[in-house]
C-alpha cells in the first residue's frame, strides 16, 4: 500500500513515490492489492508478478490493517522445482497458507498468467483469495467455508512500455467487463505535444499543450461508473509518465451527489522503450 500514489493537488496530481526506481527500468511488473476482512483478520494481500530478460517471478506480501508486514513469499516458478508448491507461515498467531500451481500456466506479453494456473491464499484456515482458472485443483488443497468472506480487489499497478502508444486492460467495477485502455502520445502535434486516451477505441480524454498541462485530472464515465483520471507526464521529457484511474462509488443510502467513496484504483507507469 505504501507504493501507490496518494497525494493530489487541486491543480492536478502530485504523485508521491510514483516513479519506478531506475533499478526496475527493464522490468515488466504487475502488482495487485486485495483487502480482506473477517472476524479473525483484517489487512491486505499484495500479489506481484514480475518478468525481465533473465527471470520471471511471483511475490506475495501479507500486511495487517496497520500496514505491518506479516510475511512475504518470493517464488520463482520457472525454476522447475517451484512451478507447483505451498508455503505456510505463522506470524503473531495469524496462520497464512499459500498454494500455487503454475506448471501449465500460459502467458501473453504481461507477466501475469492468462490461464492454466491457480494461486490460493488462506488466512486462519479461511480461503480468502483464489486466482486463476484451475480452481478445482485449489479446492483439493483448501476446503472453502461457505461463510468465509472473499478478498476485494482494491488496486492494480502495472508497468507498460511503448514509444508513442501504450496499452492496458482494466475492469473498473466488480461486475463490469474488461476494457481496453490505449494511451497515445504525440510529441509533434501542431498545437503542442498532445495526449489522447481511449477506452474500447473511444476517445475519453484529450489534452493538448502538454508542455503547460503536464499534470492534471478529469472525470470520465465507464460502465456507468465515475472514473477520475490523473496524469503526470512531466517524466516523458525523460523516460516515464504516471496515470492513475480511481473509481468513485456511492455510499449506501446517500444522495446522488454526496456520500461518494473510493473504489478501485489503477496505476499505469508508462515507460518509453528504446
Amino acid at each position: 500500500m505504501k507504493d501507490f500514489p496518494s497525494c493530489f493537488g487541486e491543480s492536478g496530481v502530485q504523485v508521491a513515490d510514483s516513479s519506478p526506481p531506475t533499478t526496475t527500468r527493464a522490468q515488466n511488473q504487475v502488482a495487485c492489492i486485495y483487502q480482506y476482512t473477517s472476524q479473525s483478520f483484517s489487512g491486505f494481500i499484495t500479489v506481484t508478478w514480475m518478468k525481465n530478460l533473465m527471470v520471471q517471478a511471483l511475490s506475495i506480501a501479507i500486511e495487517n490493517s496497520a500496514n505491518d508486514s506479516l510475511g512475504k513469499v518470493d517464488i520463482r516458478p520457472w525454476l522447475f522445482s517451484k512451478r507447483k508448491g505451498f508455503k505456510k507461515m505463522v506470524v503473531d498467531s495469524t496462520k497464512v497458507d499459500i498454494y500455487w500451481d503454475l506448471s501449465s500456466a500460459k502467458f501473453g506479453s504481461s507477466p501475469e498468467p492468462l490461464e492454466g494456473f491457480y494461486l490460493a491464499i488462506a488466512i486462519n484456515q479461511e480461503l480468502c483469495l483464489l486466482l486463476g482458472d484451475s480452481q478445482t485443483e485449489a479446492y483439493k488443497k483448501i476446503d472453502p467455508s461457505p461463510f468465509a468472506p472473499k478478498a476485494s480487489f482494491l488496486a492494480r499497478k502495472e508497468h507498460i512500455f511503448g514509444k508513442r502508444l501504450y496499452n492496458s486492460k482494466a475492469q473498473f467495477c466488480g461486475k463490469g467487463r474488461l476494457h481496453d485502455i490505449r494511451i497515445e502520445f504525440d510529441p509533434n502535434e501542431r498545437c503542442g505535444k498532445c495526449l489522447t486516451m481511449l477506452v474500447d477505441r473511444k476517445v475519453v480524454l484529450q489534452v493538448t499543450h502538454l508542455q503547460w498541462k503536464f499534470r492534471g485530472n478529469q472525470t470520465i464515465l465507464v460502465d456507468g461508473v465515475c472514473v477520475e483520471v490523473y496524469w503526470d507526464v512531466h517524466g516523458w521529457l525523460f523516460d516515464s509518465a504516471i496515470f492513475l484511474f480511481r473509481t468513485h462509488v456511492p455510499v449506501a443510502k446517500a444522495g446522488p451527489l454526496e456520500g461518494l467513496s473510493h473504489g478501485f484504483s489503477l496505476v499505469l507507469c508508462a515507460w518509453k522503450s528504446e
